[in-house]
């Protein structure tokens, strides 16, 4: 990972910003950007040095991750929740099935779909990876009142694009407004 230079640029380097972005640099939100930035390296990071180990990385977590909580999950939608190419889907998805943390079965329906499985090895891949995850959210919430939860939550949600066709996506929405309900 490249290091970060706080410095100023170099005398007579052309680093210009775009009209745009100083009109607005009064309102910029560096506070949140940077912060955002820095625990999504953390976050990630926890899983990045298991996944290393065993020569994956974050497209494999993320694959991992959507089939495991989405047994049965299509192809074509886990291509589309993830917003990747089918050649990086399918050189991610060739190592998982071959390695066992995936299988692969046909559509009972429509024979030309393929459907997604974790298989007991994938799942308990994911479970330690999500568990360290578990670990740092935790932390993070150890002191959050349930009112700074909810405020939480309403930040992340408020953060995702809404306009998102993606099943997931849906799924994941509904459910926290389900649980809410029911609370």
């Amino acid at each position: 990972m490249a290091d970060i230079n706080f410095s100023n640029p170099a005398p007579g380097s052309d680093v210009r910003a775009p009209d745009r972005a100083q009109a607005r640099s009064g309102d910029l939100r560096w506070d949140i950007i940077e912060l955002l930035f820095f625990a999504y390296r953390d976050f990630v990071g926890d899983a990045d040095n298991e996944l290393e180990a065993f020569g994956f990385g974050r497209a494999h977590h993320r694959v991992l991750h959507f089939v495991h909580r989405y047994p049965g999950l299509k192809v074509a939608d886990l291509l589309d929740v993830l917003r990747i190419t089918k050649q990086s889907l399918g050189r991610v998805l060739k190592q998982l099935l071959e390695e066992g943390y995936i299988v692969q079965r046909t559509g009972n329906n429509d024979r030309r779909q393929r459907l997604l499985f974790a298989t007991a090895k994938g799942e308990t891949l994911v479970a330690k990876l999500a568990g360290l995850q578990t670990d740092r959210i935790n932390r993070a919430l150890r002191d959050i009142t349930p009112a700074g939860m909810d405020a939480v939550h309403q930040f992340l949600r408020a953060m995702i694009d809404h306009d998102d066709p993606d099943k997931v996506l849906q799924t994941i929405l509904a459910s926290g407004a389900t649980a809410k309900a029911k609370a």
